[in-house]
C-alpha cells in the first residue's frame, strides 16, 4: 500500500483529504505544518505523496516544499499544493519551488482525483 501525508493546519481539511486518499488506497499519515511534517518525513521514508497547504504556522507549505526539494532523498516523492492562494503568481511560485501540481481550495473528491491521475500515481 502506498503512503501518503496530509500537511494543513486545519484539522478539518486533515481529515478530508485523508479520507479522500484512504478511498484510492492510500495508508495517509498527517501534520499540522511544515516543520512538523519535515520529521513525519524523516519517520516514513515511503511517503511517495505529499498534499501541503500554503498558509499555516510555524513552517508554511512553500518553505515545506523548497526544504522537500533540497533533500536528495525525497526526490521522487509528488507535491501538491491544496490552498486557498488563488493567485497565478503563487501558483508558479509554488510549481517553480518543486510543487508538481496545485488545487484551490474550496475543491471537490472528484478535482483531487483528477490531479492525482495527472500525477500518474491513480490508474
Amino acid at each position: 500500500m502506498q503512503r501518503a501525508m496530509v500537511v494543513d493546519d486545519s484539522r478539518a481539511i486533515r481529515l478530508i483529504l485523508s479520507r479522500t486518499l484512504a478511498e484510492f488506497g492510500y495508508d495517509v499519515c498527517q501534520a499540522a505544518n511544515g516543520k512538523e511534517a519535515l520529521s513525519v518525513l524523516e519517520g516514513h521514508q515511503d511517503v511517495s505523496l505529499v498534499l501541503v497547504d500554503w498558509n499555516m504556522p510555524e513552517m508554511n507549505g512553500l518553505d515545506f516544499v523548497k526544504n522537500v526539494r533540497a533533500d536528495g532523498r525525497y526526490g521522487d516523492v509528488k507535491l501538491m499544493m491544496v490552498t486557498t492562494e488563488t493567485q497565478v503568481e503563487q501558483m508558479v511560485t509554488a510549481l517553480e519551488a518543486g510543487a508538481n501540481e496545485y488545487v484551490m481550495k474550496p475543491f471537490t473528491k472528484e478535482v483531487i482525483e483528477g490531479k492525482l491521475r495527472v500525477l500518474g500515481v491513480l490508474q
